[in-house]
């Protein structure tokens, strides 16, 4: 199976693919809760979850203050702008 192009949305790509799109980017799956992603980079890491309308990215310890950040994408996004806005970080 082929993974629908760059710019669909990501609600058209099936779960698997998207699945595959997370570990491609580093992503480690939680084996206790499926939908639960962990990230980390030299710069930041965070956790990521796939949720029934959008993906919620929590990013950890972000400076100056060290809090946590979290922002919401809906699926409506194509895959391309959702890897530009999460992977570029906090």
């Amino acid at each position: 199976m082929v993974m629908p192009t760059a710019d669909t949305p990501l609600y058209n790509h099936p779960l698997p693919d998207i699945e595959q799109w997370l570990r491609d980017q580093g992503c480690r799956q939680n084996p206790e809760a499926l939908h639960e992603w962990h990230v980390e980079t030299t710069a930041w890491q965070a956790d990521i979850a796939l949720d029934v309308d959008s993906i919620v990215v929590r990013y950890l310890d972000t400076p100056p203050a060290s809090e946590d950040v979290q922002r919401i994408f809906k699926y409506s996004l194509s895959r391309q702008d959702l890897e530009e806005a999460i992977f570029s970080g906090p």
